[in-house]
């Protein structure tokens, strides 16, 4: 290679040379780019293989395949047992020519009939030396191999005499396999009598070359070149890191791509990398590997699976018949595309669900109100919005439940909210008065949790459908605040939110919840503004992209929060009976537990006084004050009422307002500085109006 030059500004000796202009059309002197003396980084990485393949040291993967192979020869078993009298027939028939074969093949063994065309062909030649050689050679071949037939054809003989005189028995069970192997060796070579009791579609062998061919067939022009020029590797820099090798259902290639070529690049042509792997899309899953032990943003790995995800049989769900779950540790909930095991750890943190309809949504969520049945000290709220009780199955566990999207449904689930909200007041101050020695980070631990005397036990609250309460246009700004307190503080204090939506925008995911929550689950989405919605800002852009998905991969999601990086998953599939199983064990343990309250005895929330907007900000804003700041009001708003206001901001008070017809606009206003400005705010009198509408209506129901 041509060493790169700049031009010099120093002599060799080190003494710097004046800037003098030089003439034109002189050329400076030239110094190498390359120090040959240059250290080298210093950091080396090594790739180990394992010791023991994967499915030998996760005790699910070796049940799996353990009972595949068994499945396979149990089933082999059965199919060839029940044809065996045919079997037998059909060699007997075959027998015959068998024997023919056999006399065949023995006398040319006897007399070395492989070597006559050498023989033929010095006599040919007149290679007087090597024919002799040759026919000395075959003598003896011929002495020892006649030797060796008349010693076979005596003990033979005299074996069945034997047998004849003192087990006759065992001369026909002899007779009957030398018969049956007769036949075996009479089978023509294209129609065996036994035959596979398993027809196999077999797909191609990845190869090297085939992944070549199918990432030129992307049209990336950069890969299209290093493809044809792969011979130089140093100029393009696209290359295998290792072999390609089987990896659970399927294979992996690990490969450098090319200069300025990132991973993203071939995503984003998914579809079309499986056209030229000829596999189908569910089958091919290229991804980043930048976190490797030697990984950079050049580098890809490519799974390309025997079959689609979305049509290979998962591993059943360790928790479906029996087990107990402790929230604070992780819990198996799913597979990812290898068919290993996924876990999720559902404390501390708020759970985001999103998706277009039919997708799965719904069954992830109930898949995770199960899991936190199983942990006898947690208690459950399932809110069902949708209204097709889809959560029923429940039931019998949870402390509040609902079903349904009218107004008394949703006035149900502000009381339970509205308990909500006192117990993370209650539960800040316990923490707060207990010693560092029994909470020494400020938060619920699994041996508080366990303590019934703090009253600390995990409390999970899952909303499908959550845009719905939302959106209501009288109660939705407080569940708003309130859901936004739990996604914020609940984590911290023993309680979980999941809030699943078929609609990922900013009404139905309100900012306070989607920014603040720390697992996300996203199933196939139409587009990147709803795939951000979910997983977070510029997921879409980092190739972590929903819209991926097809209708047909029901229950896979990618999975944000749980480890360093998305990864894209299955849920177990859990239908409406195999959840009543699970609900009717989760309730036996919940009952030895002492933890039956609530729906599930048929008790439901107290009806508490909420937030009264409008009359708390005529509290606020005197008669005197025509027109005030947005602001300003959420300031006094909090100063008032913290437990309800507290972090509330002019945009909050916009968004209250609106449904009840107060319109906000630019008003003018002195900072506390004394400047007069125009800001977003509202007139006195118009609140006044929406009082006096209110109580109208009220009067009139």
């Amino acid at each position: 290679m041509t060493d790169l030059h700049v031009p010099a500004k120093e002599e060799d000796t080190g003494t710097p040379v004046p800037d003098v202009p030089e003439p034109s059309g002189t050329p400076s002197k030239p110094v190498p780019v390359d120090n040959p003396n240059l250290p080298a980084p210093g950091v080396r990485a090594e790739r180990r293989k394992p010791i023991l393949p994967p499915w030998l040291k996760d005790r699910t993967e070796f049940a799996v395949t353990a009972k595949h192979t068994a499945t396979r020869l149990g089933y082999a078993s059965l199919y060839h047992g029940v044809r065996l009298p045919w079997y037998g027939t059909q060699l007997a028939v075959m027998s015959p020519r068998g024997a023919c074969r056999f006399v065949t093949e023995t006398n040319r063994w006897l007399w070395d009939r492989e070597a006559a065309p050498l023989r033929d062909y010095t006599v040919r030649t007149e290679d007087v030396e090597e024919y002799m050689r040759l026919a000395r050679l075959r003598g003896n071949r011929v002495r020892l191999r006649g030797l060796v037939t008349v010693i076979a054809a005596v003990f033979g003989l005299g074996f069945a005499l034997w047998l004849y005189v003192m087990a006759p028995d065992f001369l026909w069970a002899f007779a009957a396999g030398g018969v049956l192997t007769l036949g075996y060796f009479g089978q023509e070579p294209d129609a065996p009598v036994i035959g596979p009791a398993v027809m196999r579609t077999e797909l191609q062998k990845l190869t090297g070359t085939i992944v070549l061919r199918a990432l030129d067939s992307i049209g990336n022009p950069k890969i299209s070149a290093a493809v044809k020029n792969w011979s130089n590797t140093e100029q393009h820099g696209m290359k295998y890191i290792g072999e390609i090798c089987r990896d659970g259902p399927g294979y992996r290639a690990e490969l450098d791509l090319p200069f300025g070529v990132t991973p993203d690049d071939v995503i984003e042509k998914r579809e079309a990398l499986a056209s030229g792997l000829r596999r189908k899309v569910g089958c091919v899953w290229p991804s980043g590997d930048p976190d490797g032990p030697d990984g950079h943003e050049g580098r890809m790995v490519l799974w390309v699976g025997d079959r689609p995800m979305n049509e290979t049989t998962k591993p059943a769900w360790p928790l479906l018949k029996n087990g107990q779950v402790d929230l604070f540790k992780p819990v198996v909930f799913g597979n990812d595309y290898r068919m290993s095991s996924v876990t999720v750890t559902l404390m501390f943190a708020a759970i985001v669900i999103g998706s277009i309809p039919r997708m799965g949504k719904t069954f992830l969520l109930r898949l995770f109100l199960l899991i936190a049945a199983l942990d006898p000290r947690a208690a459950l709220y399932a809110f069902d919005f949708k209204g097709t009780g889809d959560l029923g199955a429940l039931e019998p566990v949870c402390h509040r439940y609902r079903a349904g999207d009218e107004d008394e449904d949703v006035v149900y689930v502000l009381h339970a909210l509205r308990e909500i909200k006192e117990e993370l007041r209650r539960r800040a101050k316990v923490i707060r008065s207990l010693p560092r020695s029994i909470c020494p980070e400020s938060k619920v631990t699994p041996a508080l949790a366990s303590d019934k005397k703090y009253g600390l036990h995990p409390i999970v609250v899952g909303l499908d459908e959550c845009q719905v309460p939302f959106e209501h246009e009288k109660y939705g700004a407080e569940l708003e605040s309130i859901c936004t307190d739990i996604t914020k503080r609940g984590p911290a204090l023993g309680i979980v939110g999941l809030f699943a939506t078929q609609r990922p925008d900013a009404k139905s995911l309100p900012p306070g919840i989607s920014a603040n929550a720390v697992l996300r689950f996203c199933l196939k989405v139409m587009n990147h503004q709803a795939n951000d919605m979910v997983l977070g800002t510029g997921a879409y852009k980092s190739g972590i992209r929903a819209t991926m998905f097809s209708r047909r991969d029901l229950g896979i999601c990618w999975m944000s929060g749980e480890g360093d990086d998305p990864r894209i998953v299955s849920s177990a599939f859990i239908d409406a009976p195999a959840a009543e199983q699970v609900v009717t064990r989760a309730r036996e343990m919940r009952e030895a537990y002492g933890n039956i309250t609530g729906h599930a005895i048929g008790e439901g929330p107290a009806e508490t006084a909420g937030m009264d907007l409008l009359g708390d900000i005529l509290k606020c804003v005197g008669a005197d004050e025509e027109q005030v700041w947005n602001e300003r009001i959420a300031a006094h708003l909090a100063e008032l009422r913290p437990d309800v206001y507290d972090g509330w901001t002019g945009e909050n008070v916009t968004a209250a307002l609106k449904p009840w017809g107060i319109k906000t606009g630019q008003v003018w206003g002195t900072t506390d500085e004394g400047e007069g400005k125009n800001r977003r705010g509202i007139k006195r009198a118009d609140v006044v109006a929406a009082i006096t509408r209110r109580d109208a209506d009220r009067a009139a129901a």
